[in-house]
């Protein structure tokens, strides 16, 4: 019996100790699998096919005066917003490009009231399919462009005169085209055969034949050649600068009087959050018709506008 008893002993310690190794080893290989780097294979990456992101940016000013001998008005507040969105695929040989850009911005005065001072809305989509090793694509193009709200021009002794309003007007523009995109940042596309589209949904704007179409009518249909350049820059780790420039020649009517449409819009950072902007728009529409300080009606000429603001600005992409 006491044989039995110390082999019994024998055998339960021997199972212990084992059991103990077996443990310290199970940590000790735990510990080392805690502390082990794992290095991905390059070659199981894989590349992202979209890639999205935006821009916004608003702008505030205010000022006022009291007894200020230089004069001026004795109050002044300005807002100005933009909200600049993109979507960038690309997989094998096709790309497809997406934008849209809404700004609006007013300004009240104690003399003047509250006037508009930007408003836009622009989208513009871009399909292509590579042709050529040397960043060339034959695809398509399709954009929209109209406004938020009424614009008015002020004649000096006269009452406001209308001149604008939501889908009056508003372009639709579809382009079978070819186009060299060596980047995501920076594209030409040519066509010799676009449609556009101008509407003017507006009654009192379509029977004054405003944008080009006739009285009453509210869309006019034109068929041309178009070009369009699109170029994003990172200048340094503190400014950006994003433009375009679309070029359209109406064969149907003053072919060689080819309307421009022009965006150029700089940013300087200045904090994390802080930013200058700088935007130069520039239009000029062979339909389009101008209203000079006398409230008389003249021909087409060059729009220019240009915002100068210091506001938040956030950048997001995925």
């Amino acid at each position: 019996m006491r044989k039995n008893l110390w082999s019994l002993l024998l055998c339960s310690t021997l199972f212990a100790g084992t059991t103990v190794i077996a443990q310290d080893a199970t940590v000790k290989e735990m510990k080392d699998a805690s502390n082990k780097t794992i290095e991905k294979d390059p070659n199981d990456t894989i590349p992202k096919t979209w890639k999205t992101g935006g821009l916004f940016n608003i702008n505030l000013n205010q000022g006022t005066l009291s007894n200020w001998a230089a004069g001026g008005d004795r109050s002044s507040l300005s807002l100005a917003s933009l909200v600049s969105l993109y979507a960038f695929y690309k997989k094998d040989k096709h790309i497809w490009d997406n934008t849209l850009d809404l700004a609006y911005g007013v300004v009240n005065t104690t003399s003047l009231g509250t006037r508009k001072a930007d408003d836009r809305i622009d989208f513009l989509s871009k399909y292509g399919y590579q042709i050529s090793k040397k960043n060339w694509y034959a695809g398509a193009l399709f954009n929209f462009r109209t406004q938020f709200t009424e614009g008015y021009s002020y004649p000096s002794d006269d009452p406001k005169v209308k001149t604008s309003n939501f889908l009056a007007p508003a372009y639709i523009l579809v382009s079978p085209n070819i186009t060299y995109q060596p980047s995501e940042n920076f594209s030409v596309s040519l066509s010799p055969a676009t449609a556009r589209w101008t509407i003017v949904n507006d009654t009192e704007l379509s029977n004054a034949g405003a944008f080009g179409v006739d009285p009453g009518k509210k869309a006019r249909t034109e068929f041309g050649a178009f070009a369009t350049v699109n170029y994003k820059s990172k200048i340094s780790e503190n400014a950006s600068y994003q433009g375009r420039l679309d070029l359209f020649s109406n064969y149907l009517a003053n072919p060689q009087n080819i309307d421009l449409y022009m965006t150029n819009v700089l940013l300087l950072k200045v904090t994390k959050l802080i930013t200058v902007s700088l935007s130069l728009d520039m239009i000029y529409d062979d339909d389009v018709a101008t209203v000079d300080k006398d409230g008389n009606v003249r021909g087409p000429k060059m729009q220019l506008k240009q915002l100068l603001g210091v506001g938040l600005a956030y950048r997001f992409h995925n």
